[in-house]
């Protein structure tokens, strides 16, 4: 078949705008199906997440949002990374998702080159606490008693790897003291064996730590944020007497890498609808979470700056998954 120039000349521009404007109209008619978000196993904190997101954004993108509960980060992220990147099968975790693979360097996806960010959905403080017959009523005072007793005092934590692993880690090591870690199979027994004065202190999220503090059967000292969280309003910071320190679970929306920038963009800006709104303020704040979002790209500078923070730790300390 023949092609004339000006025919030529008149399909390459045709072309060159279907080209410009597909990725527009992708976003413009996206969703056309439903959503799946990946994420923990039930019950969790990850999937109280996710199954709120679900409920609230299906209204506004017109699909439903389904569920779907996998073991631990290392599966989600497997599945996920190999998932298509058109926007219909999305992630929802928090810092053991970039925390895995500083720890074991064969697992199975990389945080951040098999992914992009979609915004932040939550954060949320954890708490310093020990049994209250431990003559330490203080972040100062637990300092000075540790300094003074070296490797008599111990924590408890989850599993190799975990929040209150590391961050009890990073602690020590800010405070430049020798405090034994005690290992318990989860968080939940680990904080059963702290309620028990098995152990001495634990660093813990908010929503499993506030229970024990308002009964009186934990003393809180202070909140791993950098400034005073909204969620415990009258505690002090570690700041305040480890200048810098800052732990803060972070919990957001993931997509697969290649996932198209107006999908993204749609997504971002439907999360930003939901999380502002008071239906999402009330049951995050209810549940341990302030509720908050971001750019895709202030998501990912923050992972990035958490990366490095904790792959210091984990360097430093010799760690690996057990």
């Amino acid at each position: 078949m023949h092609i004339t120039r000006l025919a030529l000349g008149t399909w390459v521009s045709i072309a060159a705008f279907t080209m410009s404007t597909a990725p527009a109209a992708w976003g413009q008619n996206y969703p056309v199906k439903p959503i799946r978000i990946l994420t923990s196993e039930a019950g969790g904190g990850n999937d109280f997440i996710a199954r709120t997101l679900a409920q609230g954004l299906s209204p506004n993108l017109g699909q439903q949002v389904i569920v779907d509960n996998r073991s631990g980060n290392y599966v989600v992220g497997a599945v996920a990374a190999k998932a298509q990147a058109d926007g219909y099968t999305l992630v929802v975790f928090s810092n053991v998702f970039w925390y895995g693979p500083l720890l074991e360097s064969n697992a199975p996806y990389d945080p951040l080159r098999d992914f992009l960010t979609v915004s932040i959905t939550g954060t949320s403080p954890s708490v310093l606490v020990v049994t209250p017959s431990l003559p330490a009523k203080s972040t100062k005072e637990l300092i000075a008693l540790a300094k003074a007793k070296p490797g008599e005092l111990n924590y408890a934590s989850g599993t190799t790897g975990t929040q209150a692993h590391l961050y009890a880690e990073l602690f020590k090591s800010m405070a430049g003291i020798d405090v034994v870690r005690v290992p318990f199979k989860g968080s939940g027994p680990a904080l059963s064996g702290l309620i028990a004065a098995q152990v001495q202190m634990m660093i813990v999220t908010a929503a499993s730590g506030s229970p024990h503090v308002q009964s009186g059967r934990l003393r809180g000292l202070a909140v791993t944020s950098l400034q005073p969280s909204v969620l415990f309003p009258d505690m002090p910071t570690i700041a305040a007497t480890l200048p810098g320190y800052e732990t803060l679970s972070v919990a957001g929306v993931f997509v697969p890498a290649k996932t198209p920038r107006p999908v993204i963009n749609r997504l971002n800006q439907e999360l930003v609808r939901y999380m502002s709104s008071s239906d999402a303020k009330e049951k995050f704040l209810r549940s341990g979470n302030e509720p908050v979002s971001s750019t895709p790209e202030e998501f990912t500078a923050i992972i990035k700056a958490d990366m490095g923070k904790i792959g210091k730790v984990i360097k430093d300390s010799g760690l690996r998954v057990q």
